[in-house]
């Protein structure tokens, strides 16, 4: 059966489980030396509308290593432009690659490229959404703590796509997630609204108390105030968002937590460098696992579980 992610709650617990689970033995398989061809011939090609660096890399270089190959599409294919609809577009190209990686400015422009692909589309980054971040998160947590089931993951800043989805999987997987943001910059209704219907029992919550949200978790992250399509909403965000910078001051109410970041990171804005460069960062880590969870899901997709 087709599959595509889009959303992470286009996964159940038991997929995200399942992705993982691939993920972590071809990981394992790559630190002992062996980078096993599961999927020879297949093509990924990656569309993309933004810049990038993990992972646009991270699905090539995961590709190459299950055997396949990827060709990254710019603006020079047309994408999204008026040269040609999304639906002539995804048609056409699902003729001739395995799977497809899209990376848009607009959800809706994927959600349509899923629309009419006749291979799994694979949502790269939008606005509303960036399910494969998500999922190499939680996999970092999984991997350094050995559970994420009852921790809590604080993000401190934007109720942004990064944040979106964080809180799906932390939901789908019975992890606790705060949100510290100004109010302005919250969960809208309709986002909490969708969370409530889709995970009534999920421990979600939400708070202008960047200290209290911190405080017992096992996790804090953070990304930049102003992403891209928000630059000229930048002044306002940097003067809201001032009191929620990640720094010493906040990390020692929770000694114990590690701290993440999605990257790039705007050094002395979001973080400052000693945190994102101390002894709880694992900021690192979690941008290689990009490229080991993709692998399982790409491997998980075209059906080689």
């Amino acid at each position: 059966m087709l599959r595509h992610l889009i959303v992470p709650e286009d996964l159940s617990a038991a997929e995200i489980e399942a992705v993982f689970a691939i993920s972590r033995d071809l990981q394992e398989k790559f630190v002992a030396g062996r980078r096993d061809a599961l999927l020879p011939g297949r093509v990924l090609a990656l569309v993309f509308e933004k810049q990038s660096l993990r992972t646009r890399v991270s699905f090539q270089a995961a590709m190459t290593h299950l055997g396949g190959s990827s060709l990254f599409l710019g603006a020079d294919t047309g994408f999204a432009s008026s040269r040609e609809s999304i639906a002539d577009f995804g048609r056409v190209l699902s003729e001739y690659v395995d799977a497809i990686v899209c990376r848009s400015k607009a959800h809706d422009t994927i959600v349509q490229m899923a629309g009419v692909a006749s291979v799994p589309v694979i949502n790269g980054l939008s606005d509303e959404s960036h399910p494969c971040q998500a999922l190499a998160d939680i996999y970092t947590v999984r991997q350094a703590i050995g559970r994420v089931t009852g921790l809590t993951l604080a993000f401190v800043g934007d109720g942004n796509n990064v944040a979106r989805s964080l809180a799906v999987v932390c939901g789908l997987l019975g992890m606790r997630f705060v949100l510290a943001a100004p109010q302005r910059y919250q969960f809208d209704e309709a986002f909490r609204s969708h969370l409530k219907a889709i995970l009534p029992h999920a421990d979600i919550f939400q708070t202008s108390d960047p200290v209290a949200a911190v405080q017992g978790a096992a996790v804090v992250y953070t990304d930049v105030w102003a992403s891209m399509g928000q630059e000229a909403e930048r002044r306002e965000r940097v003067a809201a968002f001032t009191p929620y910078q990640v720094n010493a001051a906040l990390m020692a109410h929770c000694p114990d937590a590690m701290f993440m970041h999605c990257l790039p990171a705007r050094r002395g804005e979001e973080v400052t460098d000693e945190v994102i460069d101390g002894p709880q960062s694992v900021v690192v880590t979690q941008a290689a696992n990009r490229m080991h969870v993709q692998k399982g899901l790409i491997a998980w997709l075209l059906g080689h579980a």
